[in-house]
């Protein structure tokens, strides 16, 4: 095996271990959001419930429609990955990892 075949193997692992800690990390803490956002769904809930908040869940889907866009979405997670993907010469292998590290129980 060549040198730079060696080098480039290196780098592709190293790319790929990287991709998948951090696509680990974002996992995780999309799920410590989403616990959080729950939480709070459930606290205004309960206060609604009592009477001490009043809802108006139609105001809240019409700010919250133009966020949840699915082709806005996808730009978003485009742009994040590209942040992670920033001057790194192994972005082949750190994607699939990072893609990897999304999917890992």
């Amino acid at each position: 095996m060549t040198p730079e075949m060696t080098a480039f193997i290196g780098q592709l692992g190293f790319g790929g271990l990287l991709g998948y800690a951090a696509g680990y990390a974002t996992q995780k803490a999309l799920k410590i959001l989403l616990f959080l956002l729950g939480g709070l769904f459930i606290a205004v809930q309960v206060l609604a419930y009592y009477g001490f908040v009043d809802v108006h869940w139609g105001a809240i889907q019409a700010a919250a429609e133009p966020v949840l866009d699915q082709p806005q979405l996808t730009r978003y997670a485009n742009q994040f990955l590209d942040i992670l993907k920033t001057n790194l010469p192994f972005a082949g292998g750190f994607t699939a990892g990072f893609l990897l590290g999304l999917r890992a129980r």
